[in-house]
C-alpha cells in the first residue's frame, strides 16, 4: 500500500480496494473500508457498487457532522467505522471485509493464533472476537469498539468476518492480510493432521534480541550487474506478491552481486510496490544508506560466505509450505519429478537458530537440501540465479498444496527408491 502523504484519500481507497478485490479477499459487494482525516471527515467506499470497477469519483465524503456527499451512498457499515473512531482516536484507518479463512474462524467462534508465526504476531498482535450483532447497526459498531481495545488492532466477529485497524491505511491493509495469511495457514495446517505449534513469549523475544542495525557503508554508485539484478529482484518480489508467495509485509529476496556484497530487500517496506531503488546493498556486514535492509540479511549473508556457487536467496512464508513449517515438518518431495528434481529434500531448522547462529543455518543447505524449512519462519530457498531461487519457492509451495489436498484423496503413493535413484541419475545435483 502506498505511503504517499501527496495522493488523496480517494486514491489510497481505490488503491486498496484494488487488492482486497484483486486477490479474492472479498466479493463484488461486500467489504469497506474507510480513512479518517484528523478533522474528523471520514473517505470511505460507497454502497451498493462493484468492488472490482470503484473508481476515485465513487468514494464517498462524510463531513465531521456526519452529512456526506457522493454518486453514492456510503457503506452502510458507516456506523461501524464511526464508532471505531469516537472509540479509538490513534485510529485513522479501517478495513472490513470476509476473506474466506477468517470468515470461516468467525463461523465458529474462533481466531486465528498469530503465534504461530512471529511475523504474524508482530503485525497483528492478539486477535479478539466480537460478538454478533446486526450488520449495519450501531449495536455491531458498540460491539466491535468494546472489543478492540487500545492494545488490540484486529477483530473477528461472529459469523460475519473481520475488522482491523490501524494508525494509516498501509498498517490497517497490513494487518489485515497477514491475518488472512495466517488463518489460512493454520487451516492448512491442520488438514496436515499435525499438530500446530506456537510460539511462547521468550521465542517471539528472540527476533529482538538477536537482530541488530547493520554499520552504514559509504554511499556508492552502483555497477550494470548490481543495476541489472536490482530490477531481477523487483520483477520477482512483485511476481510473488502477485502469486500469493508474498505478502505485503513479509518476504525476502536477494542477490550476490559479487564475493563480498549482495542486494537484498528492504525491511517494511511494501513488497506489493517494491522498485530496483528500494533494495539494499550490503557489503562486509555494512548495509548502504536509505532504507534498512531485511532482517534475514545476516542469514543470507551466511549462506553467501559458505557457498559461493549459490548466488541468490528467497525467504517466504507462503500458506502451504509454511503450513509445513508451524507444525515442525517437511514436505515429502517423492511426488513427482519435478518436486524431486527442483525441490530435492528440504532441511528442518528449528525456531530461534536463524537469529541466534546464522552460520548454522548455512551449513544446513547443501546440493542435496538447497531448500531449508524454518520452524515458525516460512522457508529459505536457494539457487544458482534468481530464477532458480524463485522457482524453487513456487515448486515447494506447488508440492505442499498437492500434499495437503491429496489427503482428501486417499494414502501417498510416493515414488519408489528406483524412480528416485533413475532421476538421481539423470538430474544429478549440482556442486
Amino acid at each position: 500500500m502506498s505511503a504517499d502523504p501527496y495522493l488523496h484519500p480517494r486514491a489510497l481507497l481505490v488503491e486498496c480496494m484494488d487488492r482486497i478485490y484483486g486477490y479474492r479477499m472479498t466479493t463484488t459487494s461486500g467489504g469497506n473500508i474507510s480513512i479518517r482525516e484528523e478533522s474528523g471527515e471520514i473517505w470511505i467506499t460507497p454502497a451498493r457498487l462493484d468492488k472490482g470497477r470503484l473508481q476515485a469519483h465513487d468514494i464517498v465524503h462524510v463531513a465531521a457532522d456526519g452529512s456526506w456527499e457522493g454518486p453514492a451512498k456510503p457503506s452502510s457499515e458507516l456506523p461501524l467505522h464511526q464508532i471505531i473512531y469516537r472509540a479509538r482516536p490513534d485510529v485513522r484507518a479501517i478495513v472490513h471485509a470476509h476473506p474466506v479463512a477468517l470468515v470461516a474462524f468467525s463461523i465458529v467462534h474462533d481466531v486465528p493464533d498469530t503465534r504461530v508465526f512471529h511475523q504474524g504476531w508482530r503485525t497483528c498482535g492478539e486477535p479478539v472476537l466480537a460478538p454478533y450483532r446486526l450488520p449495519g447497526s450501531a449495536e455491531l459498531g458498540d460491539a466491535i469498539a468494546g472489543a478492540l481495545a487500545a492494545e488490540h488492532s484486529c477483530a473477528i466477529l461472529e459469523n460475519h468476518g473481520v475488522v482491523t485497524v490501524g494508525g494509516d491505511l498501509a498498517q490497517a491493509f497490513r494487518r489485515f492480510e497477514a491475518l488472512e495469511f495466517v488463518g489460512k495457514t493454520i487451516i492448512k495446517a491442520r488438514l496436515l493432521g499435525n499438530e500446530v505449534h506456537g510460539l511462547s513469549d521468550a521465542e517471539l523475544a528472540l527476533t529482538d534480541g538477536h537482530v541488530a542495525a547493520l554499520e552504514p557503508l559509504s554511499a556508492q554508485t552502483p555497477g550494470n550487474r548490481e543495476r541489472e539484478l536490482r530490477a531481477q529482484l523487483a520483477e520477482f518480489v512483485l511476481r510473488g506478491y502477485d502469486h500469493r508467495l508474498f505478502i505485503s509485509a513479509h518476504g525476502t529476496f536477494s542477490a550476490r552481486v559479487d564475493d563480498a556484497s549482495f542486494v537484498i530487500t528492504p525491511h517494511h517496506v511494501d513488497r506489493g510496490a517494491l522498485t530496483p531503488a528500494d533494495f539494499v546493498l550490503v557489503a562486509g556486514g555494512r548495509a548502504a544508506p536509505g532504507p534498512a535492509p531485511s532482517h534475514a540479511a545476516r542469514v543470507h549473508a551466511a549462506i553467501y560466505r559458505r557457498h559461493p556457487q549459490i548466488a541468490a536467496i528467497a525467504g517466504a512464508a507462503p500458506v502451504n509450505a509454511t503450513a509445513f513449517s508451524i507444525t515442525g515438518s517437511v514436505p515429502d518431495t517423492r511426488t513427482i519429478p519435478e518436486s524431486r528434481v527442483v525441490v530435492r529434500q528440504p532441511a528442518r531448522v528449528p525456531y530461534g537458530l536463524q537469529f541466534e547462529d546464522p552460520d548454522s543455518v548455512a551449513a544446513l543447505i547443501t546440493p542435496q537440501s538447497p531448500i531449508a524449512m524454518l520452524d515458525n519462519d516460512g522457508v529459505l530457498t536457494t539457487g544458482r540465479d534468481v530464477l532458480e531461487a524463485f522457482d524453487r519457492l513456487e515448486v515447494l509451495e506447488s508440492t505442499a498444496e498437492a500434499l495437503i489436498n491429496a489427503r482428501a484423496l486417499g494414502t501417498l503413493a510416493p515414488m519408489g527408491d528406483d524412480v528416485l535413484a533413475d532421476l538421481e541419475a539423470a538430474f544429478p545435483t549440482a556442486d
